[in-house]
């Protein structure tokens, strides 16, 4: 039987996301409204403590021959740090929001400096409060996001969103109505609230953590169609 309940998933999952919905029962449709794009870099300063806020900018970091196993990282994300491990890397302190890495950051390491890699939409929340506490940092952007709107006719009972930026691309050619959004984080969450107010945040910032909670939030409905 056809699902009657259709998700919107502003970027493109992996095979093992997409069917874990599937098999809940949940159509999906899926476009990617932002693109990423590894930079080339040459920091002439690279200091032993590394902040990285997405997997991205870790990859250039590789990417651009600034491997080495001697630094310290500290990062967003319990995947991200997972992945960095994988590398072989040791990461020192992990948070699942930028905010709460500046205050480890700010309250146990501000007399040690560090080399920020960023992409261009960057927050401001990490430097801000790093300038605050008189840390010594500086910056690399080692990614460029970029936004890729695209007008959709799909009529959805839901969106997965998954970035600040993802939110604005979708926002440029599509509104949203009586669609419940779907959230990563608390910060994703804000740049929806002056559009709805039917918002559902993820308990962790992952992509898993967004199906589970829009699966959940379906159960009952779905239940009643196998009935």
């Amino acid at each position: 039987m056809e699902s009657n309940i259709r998700i919107l998933s502003t970027k493109k999952l992996l095979p093992s996301q997409r069917q874990y919905l599937l098999n809940a029962g949940i159509a999906v449709v899926e476009a990617d409204f932002i693109s990423v794009k590894l930079k080339p870099f040459n920091a002439e300063v690279v200091h032993n403590n590394l902040i990285f806020t997405s997997y991205n900018a870790f990859k250039s970091f590789l990417k651009n021959g600034k491997a080495g196993k001697e630094y310290k990282i500290f990062c967003v994300g319990y995947k991200t740090a997972q992945a960095i491990k994988a590398k072989g890397y040791k990461v020192t302190e992990t948070a699942d929001y930028a905010e709460e890495l500046s205050e480890i950051i700010t309250g146990f390491y501000a007399k040690e400096a560090f080399t920020f890699f960023c992409g261009n939409m960057r927050r401001d929340t990490l430097p801000d409060a790093m300038t605050k506490a008189g840390i010594n940092f500086n910056e690399v952007e080692a990614y460029e996001t970029a936004l890729t709107p695209q007008k959709l006719n799909t009529q959805a009972n839901g969106i997965l969103f998954f970035s600040p930026s993802g939110v604005e691309s979708y926002l440029q050619e599509n509104g949203i109505n009586n669609e419940t959004c779907f959230c990563i984080g608390t910060t994703t969450a804000k740049a929806l609230e002056r559009f709805t107010g039917t918002i559902v945040t993820a308990n962790r910032p992952s992509v898993e953590n967004v199906i589970i909670q829009c699966i959940n939030h379906y159960k009952n409905k779905l239940s009643a169609q196998s009935i």
